[in-house]
């Protein structure tokens, strides 16, 4: 552990132990990492909610965001990207090409990958969920200041960058 490590960690000890003084009932305030597991799991299952009304599943929706977002992707880049499984990415990928939300096609350098892209019906009902996720995530906001979500958005872009080098 570095001495930057062990300083934040003991600033960290010292805040929570401050914060639980003088109160016979204080509690010591959640660790970030369990707020973040539980903000997590309330942010999951109210888009799994508001995407169900669409007939579309939380793997599903990220898989259709990634397509999007990178253009046509193998169902290995999928499910990394979507974070699943490999099996669990077959099972969203042959649901959604049932639907007619994707295609498939041969990739022209690799004859043997099979790249998926999004159809129009897929385009489409994306747009419709990302304004359900944008109804969640302004409920998760609402009474923030305006510049809020860029503010959290650099500091979770932050936490991921520095635990992946770590």
């Amino acid at each position: 552990m570095t001495s930057k490590t062990s300083a934040s960690a003991a600033t960290t000890r010292a805040t929570r132990a401050r914060l639980a003084e003088g109160s016979p009932h204080a509690v010591a305030p959640m660790s970030l990492s369990y707020l973040i597991g539980q903000l997590d799991r309330v942010v999951s299952r109210r888009l799994s909610e508001a995407l169900a009304r669409h007939g579309l599943t939380l793997p599903q929706y990220t898989a259709l965001s990634v397509l999007r977002a990178r253009g046509r992707s193998s169902n290995a880049q999928i499910a990394e990207r979507s974070f699943i499984t490999p099996q669990s990415a077959n099972e969203v990928v042959k649901t959604m090409e049932a639907n007619g939300w994707v295609m498939r096609e041969s990739d022209p350098m690799n004859r043997r990958v099979v790249l998926l892209s999004l159809t129009e019906a897929g385009k489409t009902l994306l747009d419709e969920c990302d304004d359900a996720a944008d109804h969640v995530e302004r409920a998760m906001l609402d009474d923030q200041q305006a510049d809020t979500p860029h503010t959290l958005r650099l500091l979770l872009h932050a936490c991921v960058r520095n635990l992946r080098a770590a």
